[in-house]
């Protein structure tokens, strides 16, 4: 567990009765004689604070502040200071010191500063990370569309793992972006300058897999007549997504977990390895802990692909999403095919919101482009009968104008793409209750910017 308050004092007995009264208050408290160990603790990301006295024999408290805010200004820093030592207190205060304390010090009063010390770390670390989130959000490229509340939590995995040093493995019915997300995942890191390299699993046949993936040297088999280089090599230093893992045979599943271990991969015909720096993201439309269960997949490669797991929702379970994703899909067919896109009547809505989507996102998308490109008239005829019987029997009056208003506020906010002051102006509504309505559907302005988003 990382200490939430780490105790400077060269003093032993003081730094074991500090830390007895932080975990009396259930604070986890770290003593250290040793201000240089301490350094090497601390990060931009480290979640605690640190308490120091100013006189200790090796560094002077003024100098492991300097040293502290170096690594990240942030971190508040108390002082300790010996009694009547003002203008110490002052200089360390002019010098970013959170706060200072006389010793001999009261207990509560040092657990008071540190507790709103505390907080104001919470708090910066939280504002970093929102911050650090509308940044990605915001940039050009790809973005996960969506706001019913399992997007927002996928949205929210994913930038907590973003730059973490660990393989993924994407679970999803087909159609559902996870393509996509790999992507975003890859274009979001610190891996975004190397390659993203993508190869199906199933689409290739499987005496040629094992080829495909660690490579060749010339002459490994008959027909290798040159060296050739694999995906994973191709791939170092960025992404290898692996899609439709579940068809890998069992034989090279071992060599599979092998280079995962090892992070080195030798090709065929070569006794030479090749150091690996990738994250490797694998897709599966199928559950991977049944099937190694059924022996049909080994269930040491699952544990090791799975230690980020991802699920994607289906299209049918997040209804909210349907007209976010329609209008951006149909209004980057419009800007591609020099077509206009013309808003969904409250019927052609209702039609989307009872159909099934077995093909999910990538069947919305092709409807949205064939919407544009052959018009409503053909598009929503050619769906099921039963789709066309409306939602009088599902949906109370009060339901089916909710999604009315709700669908009307996302059309003007997507042809406007977002552009608050011209949705007031189409819909006639006051700031504060546009903002309101908005609130109320979970609508932000960032859904509807113009990005460069694409299904699985």
């Amino acid at each position: 567990m990382t200490a939430q308050v780490i105790f400077i004092d060269d003093e032993q007995d003081i730094g074991l009765a500090v830390s007895q009264l932080f975990r009396l208050e259930s604070i986890d408290c770290q003593h250290s004689t040793n201000p240089g160990a301490v350094l090497k603790q601390l990060s931009p990301s480290w979640p605690g604070i640190i308490i120091t006295d100013i006189h200790m024999p090796a560094i002077n408290g003024l100098e492991l502040m300097e040293k502290i805010h170096q690594i990240d200004a942030e971190i508040p820093v108390v002082v300790l200071t010996g009694y009547g030592a003002v203008s110490l207190a002052v200089k360390a205060m002019r010098q970013g010191a959170y706060d200072f304390l006389e010793k001999p010090f009261d207990n509560d009063h040092l657990l008071e500063v540190a507790q709103r010390a505390m907080e104001k770390r919470r708090l910066v670390l939280e504002n970093r990370e929102l911050k650090a989130q509308v940044a990605r959000q915001q940039q050009p490229g790809l973005r996960i569309l969506g706001q019913s509340k399992v997007m927002q939590q996928l949205r929210r995995t994913l930038d907590a793992v973003v730059d973490a040093p660990a393989d993924v493995l994407i679970f999803g019915e087909t159609g559902c972006g996870k393509e996509l997300v790999a992507r975003y995942l890859h274009e979001q890191s610190c891996r975004r300058e190397h390659n993203f390299v993508a190869i199906n699993c199933g689409a290739i046949p499987e005496h040629l897999i094992e080829s495909e993936l660690f490579g060749t040297e010339a002459g490994a088999f008959t027909g290798a007549d040159k060296k050739r280089i694999g995906k994973f090599e191709f791939a170092n230093g960025g992404t290898l997504f692996l899609d439709e893992i579940e068809s890998t045979p069992l034989s090279l599943q071992v060599k599979l977990l092998r280079v995962l271990e090892e992070r080195k991969v030798t090709r065929l015909g070569s006794n030479q390895t090749i150091d690996l720096d990738i994250r490797v993201v694998a897709a599966t439309k199928t559950d991977l802990r049944q099937l190694s269960e059924h022996g049909q997949f080994r269930a040491d490669l699952y544990y090791r692909l799975s230690l980020v797991e991802l699920s994607l929702p289906p299209l049918r379970q997040r209804p909210d999403d349907l007209m976010i994703l329609f209008s951006h899909f149909a209004q980057v067919a419009a800007a591609r095919f020099h077509k206009e896109y013309q808003p969904l009547s409250i019927q052609q809505i209702q039609q989307l919101q009872q159909h099934q989507w077995p093909g999910n996102v990538r069947e919305l998308r092709n409807m949205a482009e064939r919407y544009v490109l052959l018009g409503p008239a053909i598009v929503f005829n050619e769906q099921p009968a039963a789709a066309e019987q409306g939602l009088a029997g599902s949906m109370s009056l009060q339901q089916r104008l909710e999604s009315y208003e709700k669908a009307l506020l996302e059309d003007a906010l997507s042809q406007h793409r977002g552009a608050i002051k011209a949705v007031m102006a189409e819909l006639g509504l006051p700031r504060k209750t546009l903002y309101d309505k908005m609130a109320r559907y979970q609508l932000t302005r960032r859904d509807f910017l113009g990005t460069d988003d694409s299904a699985d």
